[in-house]
């Protein structure tokens, strides 16, 4: 069994800075990539942005320039550094993961997190 706990959501002020943590735990043997998506009210999830093991990174286009995705592999956890938030932020945010589980070698699984609300309003 593996798990991925997120904290860090919150309310921000637009402009504003928040930095998501997400914890992977549980029957770990390897980790491959890890990402954030979210999704707004009304709107289908997105991705948001991704990490491999060996740190290789995607954003979305609406999001270049303003987050940053990092992640400590000794620690299982992956982060996302928001800056300059806007309103159009506003969304549950889900960590996910490729995880090779001890309990099972053969294949990865995809995990996801259970969601932190990230809210941007003046």
């Amino acid at each position: 069994q593996v798990q991925l706990v997120e904290s860090g959501g919150g309310l921000v002020q637009p402009g504003g800075s928040l930095r998501l943590s997400c914890a992977a735990s549980g029957s770990i043997f390897s980790i491959n990539t890890m990402g954030w998506y979210r999704q707004a009210p009304g709107k289908q999830r997105e991705q948001v942005a991704t990490i491999t093991s060996g740190g290789s990174t995607n954003y979305a286009d609406s999001v270049k320039g303003r987050f940053t995705i990092s992640r400590d592999n000794a620690k299982n956890t992956v982060y996302l550094q928001m800056n300059s938030l806007k309103p159009e932020d506003t969304a549950v945010y889900y960590c996910n993961a490729d995880v090779l589980s001890t309990t099972n070698l053969y294949r990865y699984l995809e995990v996801w997190g259970q969601g932190t609300l990230v809210t941007v309003s003046s």
